[in-house]
């Protein structure tokens, strides 16, 4: 978790307005998290803070590519992302409890550690189903993978064509 440290961003010497920060987002920074998803990355992060007197702003833009692999064909490809978040967190004396939408930063608080939200935000933005037909681009399915699944499938359709026991429900019709 120490190189997570990179991610942190001292706010307490920001003068108000905006200001800019550029991460690069390799696969040690998903290695330091111990059940990702993601294992391969070249993804940059741009982080547009906007400090005001009550909160800060954080506007996120992660672009880049992630190494997935697909669901039909188990090919790995790389799969595009293009992120776009925003996250407030706002200066509080008081505790107001837990709430995920806005981060709560105390009198003793001089820095943000964005390492999380990244890492959320990446692996939200992953498709629920990976396909690397889906993509748009010109790379498609494995096709001597999908005739081998094919076959297989074929052969467990014979398997149950054999069974006489669906020949004996049949009689009760």
């Amino acid at each position: 978790m120490k190189s997570l440290r990179t991610y942190s961003i001292p706010f307490t010497g920001l003068k108000l307005g905006k200001h800019y920060f550029e991460y690069e987002i390799k696969d040690d920074f998903f290695n330091e998290f111990e059940y990702s998803l993601v294992k391969k990355a070249n993804l940059i992060c741009k982080v547009e803070l906007e400090k005001q007197e009550t909160m800060l702003i954080l506007n996120f833009d992660i672009i880049g590519t992630i190494s997935a692999t697909c669901d039909k064909c188990l090919s790995e490809y790389q799969q595009p992302m293009d992120i776009h978040e925003q996250q407030i967190a706002r200066f509080s004396e008081e505790e107001m409890g837990e709430d995920d939408e806005i981060i709560t930063l105390g009198k003793n608080d001089h820095e943000i550690n964005i390492a999380g939200l990244i890492y959320e935000y990446v692996n939200v933005a992953l498709p629920f189903v990976a396909l690397c037909s889906n993509e748009g681009g010109t790379k498609q399915c494995d096709e001597e993978m999908l005739d081998n699944l094919n076959k297989l499938s074929a052969n467990d359709e014979q398997e149950e064509k054999i069974d006489p026991r669906w020949d004996a429900l049949k009689k009760f019709k």
